[in-house]
């Protein structure tokens, strides 16, 4: 991961969530406020432009940028936490290129501090559903030589299928909490975006 493909990946994310913005609205309908496609737009809109004047050195510079401005100018909970995640990635990858067990550790930093803020578990029925299945594809494979976009796409796929599996979780975490019982059966918003970010990865990877 060097700074070009950093910034590659985080245009992929501007990109997929325009494309699928229709759909996060949907889905954050049924149990949510229906702003998280919108607000997935606006934020990423603004880290697009961000990008378009940074001068980064390191690949942590990309996603400190991308951080800052998501907490700065995001709108909704899900959308800073995203923030704060990207910004806790860029404070431990200070390299011009980082290796797979680096941004591993990356990843992993980010996850935490998503768990730090908003105090959810696995199987709370939030991103983290998405999110640690691809974090744990990446730290088995951390100390393998093997390529970065197999692994990117085992992770997506890792992704997807937590996303999935939310459909059938009561949620314990945000505003879906407080439907109960009546929010099984709808698939996360939270966990969707999460696994559009991780396919977006495995989009901009190249095969070699």
């Amino acid at each position: 991961m060097d700074i070009v493909l950093a910034q590659r990946w985080v245009h992929a994310i501007a990109a997929a969530v325009d494309e699928h913005e229709g759909m996060l609205t949907q889905l954050d309908s049924a149990i949510g406020n229906a702003d998280h496609g919108a607000n997935m737009k606006h934020g990423f809109a603004a880290v697009s432009t961000a990008l378009a004047t940074s001068e980064p050195t390191t690949v942590g510079d990309v996603f400190t940028e991308v951080g800052t401005t998501l907490v700065c100018a995001g709108r909704g909970g899900c959308v800073r936490l995203y923030g704060s995640a990207f910004q806790a990635m860029g404070g431990v990858l200070d390299v011009p290129r980082a290796d797979l067990s680096q941004f591993a550790g990356g990843l992993a930093a980010g996850c935490a501090r998503i768990q730090q803020l908003s105090a959810a578990a696995p199987g709370d029925k939030t991103m983290l559903d998405a999110y640690i299945p691809a974090l744990m594809v990446f730290q088995r494979n951390s100390e393998e030589s093997g390529y970065l976009r197999t692994v990117a796409e085992a992770a997506a796929r890792a992704a997807e299928d937590g996303m999935r599996a939310t459909t059938l979780l009561r949620a314990r975490r945000g505003r879906a909490c407080f439907l109960g019982p009546r929010s099984v059966g709808h698939q996360d918003p939270g966990a969707t975006s999460t696994a559009l970010i991780f396919r977006a990865l495995a989009h901009v990877v190249p095969s070699r």
